[in-house]
């Protein structure tokens, strides 16, 4: 039973894949508005009903993309060394992110990778369900913080720091990866831009870490 229902999943998976390649193509050659969810289903061969049992809306044909993502910051938080502060944690996984030009850090130069990007943010709903997914990733994050057992040290109150933590790191690799993937589209490449993206996230990391200056007040 267990080989059917692996089967079944690998079959369900292949159809979401043809489904989400088949929008996303159309929506690049033609610009999202211009393309209907019934011309998404004609071109993937599926029903409009079995369409929208894979993705409940016509923006997360595109967007669901950044679902893979809404967990990261969390399991990196989770899942760091023992003794290694959150910060070095997640500064770390997003360098490593750099090194192999992940498009979730805006360093990749991949013509799709870039086309797919300015497809979602140059069209307003896609853009607005991207924030949906981000505030998703920073609900979580948060939640990692909350419940981590070894950070006892989290200031209080705890409730309050582990969601402005969390905001803060969300809006951090956000505005990060927006720099990267506007400096490719003005004509670097990710090889010669890596140098770079990695010292500016670094910086901005000890900025979270140290803050930008004098107390307030």
């Amino acid at each position: 039973m267990s080989g059917m229902s692996g089967l079944r999943e690998r079959k369900k998976e292949r159809t979401r894949r043809a489904i989400s390649e088949a929008a996303i193509g159309l929506f690049l050659e033609h610009g999202f508005d211009r393309v209907s969810v019934a011309d998404v289903a004609a071109a993937a061969e599926v029903s409009k009903p079995t369409l929208f049992s894979y993705f409940p809306s016509k923006e997360d044909l595109v967007v669901h993309r950044f679902a893979d993502h809404q967990e990261q910051a969390a399991e990196v938080v989770r899942g760091r060394l023992p003794g290694e502060p959150v910060l070095d944690a997640l500064l770390r996984d997003f360098l490593a992110g750099l090194a192999r030009r992940d498009p979730v850090t805006g360093l990749n130069d991949h013509p799709a990778v870039l086309a797919f990007t300015a497809l979602v943010y140059g069209t307003p709903s896609l853009a607005a369900r991207v924030g949906e997914y981000v505030a998703r990733a920073e609900r979580s994050l948060a939640d990692a913080l909350r419940e981590a057992a070894d950070l006892p040290d989290l200031p209080e109150p705890r409730e309050l720091t582990a969601v402005l933590l969390a905001a803060q790191v969300t809006a951090t690799q956000r505005v990060l990866a927006l720099h990267n993937w506007r400096r490719v589209q003005d004509g670097r490449t990710a090889d010669d831009l890596h140098a770079e993206a990695a010292e500016d996230a670094t910086r901005a990391f000890e900025l979270l870490a140290h803050g930008y200056g004098p107390a307030a007040g």
